[in-house]
Formats: structure tokens, sequence, C-alpha cells
């Protein structure tokens, strides 16, 4: 019997992490979606650290996928869709270096496939896409109370104001 294909992996900033966990987890072919950090030089950040903006770390997401169900320029075209990439340091009401708009590539292929996306992307936006593409050195799971924060959390404030509103418009549920 052949073993199934050994899934992807795909690294994403933009904004809050819970807003594009809450996202991208809905995809057919998204196995798993974990908060962390990652693109900074602080070696095992805390969210404290992170907050501070001196890390160097923006808050990402890992998005484990089954690249025979989603491809990885399919979870891009979601990703332009989910935050404003043309906003420097800042999604919505979050502010600071640790909310830039982030891809971080794990090889060339996706380095490539990211640069192609963006290029395509920046026609249905009115400013200039500030999003860095960037290697992946080392991603740091956020500690675990920040794992699907939305679905575990729906009546917090920042769910109610900000992540479900945003799933709204994106359509789902």
């Amino acid at each position: 019997m052949r073993a199934p294909p050994p899934h992807s992996f795909a690294y994403f900033g933009g904004g809050c992490f819970w807003c594009l966990e809450a996202s991208l987890e809905t995809l057919p072919g998204v196995v798993a979606v974990v908060s962390g950090y990652a693109g900074g030089a602080v070696v095992s950040p805390t969210y404290r650290q992170v907050c501070s903006g001196d890390t160097g770390h923006a808050e990402v997401v890992r998005v484990e996928y089954d690249p025979a169900r989603i491809t990885y320029a399919t979870l891009l075209e979601q990703f332009w869709r989910i935050h404003d990439p043309t906003t420097l340091n800042r999604q919505g009401p979050d502010e600071g270096t640790q909310y830039r708009s982030i891809i971080l590539h794990a090889d060339e292929v996706q380095r490539l496939a990211a640069e192609q996306s963006r290029t395509a992307a920046q026609t249905k936006f009115g400013g200039r896409i500030v999003t860095e593409i960037v290697p992946l050195s080392k991603f740091y799971e956020a500690e675990a109370y920040h794992q699907d924060y939305f679905r575990n959390n729906p009546d917090q404030a920042y769910c109610r104001a900000v992540i479900a509103p945003k799933l709204k418009k994106l359509g789902i549920k």
C-alpha cells in the first residue's frame, strides 16, 4: 500500500494571527493552522515580547495543507483577500511591526509563487503592496491560549468586533 503524499506548509502574517487562523482553517484541504511568530531575531519569543515590537517577529500562522486538495497558489489568493497588504505595519486596529504583511517562504518554489502572486494581486489594490516576501528561518508556536482563539472565544470583544465581521465579509460562517 502506498503512503499518502506528505502535507506541505505555508507561512503568512497579515495583522492579528487570530484573524488569519480563523479564515484560513475553513479552506478545504487545510489540515491545521497554528498561530505563532516568525521573521525576527529573538529565540523562542513570548507574546509579550512580540507585542513590544522589539523582537522583529510578526504574528504569523503556519498553514499545514494537503497539496492534493489545495494549492499554495490558492492559499496565496486567500491571503490577499483576508487583509490589506497596502498598509505598512497595520491591520485595522492592530498597529506595529508585529502586524506587518509578510509571506515567509520555505523554498525557491514558494518564493517565486509568492512574488508572482503579489504582482498579480497588485492590480486589485489602489495602493502599493508592502508585503514582505522573505525566507523562513524559524517558526515559533504561540502560547496555547492563542491557538483556535476565535473558535474557543467567539463572544470575546475583539472576536465579535473584528474577526466575525471579517469572516462574514469573506462569506465564511
